[in-house]
């Protein structure tokens, strides 16, 4: 007797629904559109500026690596680069360690 009537009073609310449940999402749809525009599309063109400086470095270029050592390329290999920290040292880095090409005459 009870349970008949409460799913008659609930069926007309959950008709109504549809339309609610619509702009429940919107929201997140929206923070979604706002955290791409803002936070994924500007790192995936930071990482298209990295890879294309990577694959463009050649020897004599002067350069600065993460670990902040500055030097000069001597040797360019496939996924490693011989860098002249000093005259007479040098140290074999990846090419992804590389985090800025410095301007010709930087380093004396």
């Amino acid at each position: 007797m009870f349970i008949s009537e409460a799913f008659a009073q609930a069926a007309p609310a959950a008709a109504a629904g549809g339309e609610s449940s619509l702009l429940t999402m919107l929201p997140l749809v929206l923070m979604f559109v706002v955290l791409y525009f803002v936070m994924i599309r500007p790192q995936m063109k930071r990482q298209k500026e990295h890879k294309a400086m990577v694959d463009a470095l050649a020897k004599g270029d002067e350069v600065a690596t993460s670990g902040g050592v500055l030097g000069k390329v001597t040797k360019v290999g496939d996924s490693y680069l011989s860098v002249e920290v000093a005259s007479g040292v040098e140290l074999q880095v990846q090419r992804s360690a590389v985090v800025q090409v410095l301007p010709k005459g930087t380093l004396k």
